[in-house]
């Protein structure tokens, strides 16, 4: 059985701000990443391609508001900088 990956320990360096700040983008980043191992079998942040966030941005999150997107959003520009990648992202609105 393989350790859980430590979302916590892989975003220490970016995250900034408030303790509640802090602690949303912890729980959106636990959620993007179990929805991606679920849907693309990709376990951790390091395999992930940027077709993976664009899915969860596109897919999963169309059903939601436009703050809740935008908070996502976030996260997912914080997760894109940890990886040291030049992804953009753009929220959407409908």
């Amino acid at each position: 059985m393989s350790k859980q990956f430590d979302m916590e320990l892989f975003l220490d360096g970016v995250l900034t701000g408030s303790h509640a700040t802090r602690q949303r983008h912890l729980r959106h980043a636990t959620l993007i990443q179990a929805e991606i191992a679920n849907h693309w079998q990709r376990e951790t942040p390091w395999a992930w391609q940027r077709k993976h966030l664009a899915w969860y941005l596109e897919n999963r999150m169309s059903q939601r508001s436009d703050a809740t997107r935008y908070y996502y959003l976030l996260t997912v520009r914080l997760l894109v900088r940890r990886l040291g990648k030049s992804w953009v992202f753009h929220s959407k609105r409908q």
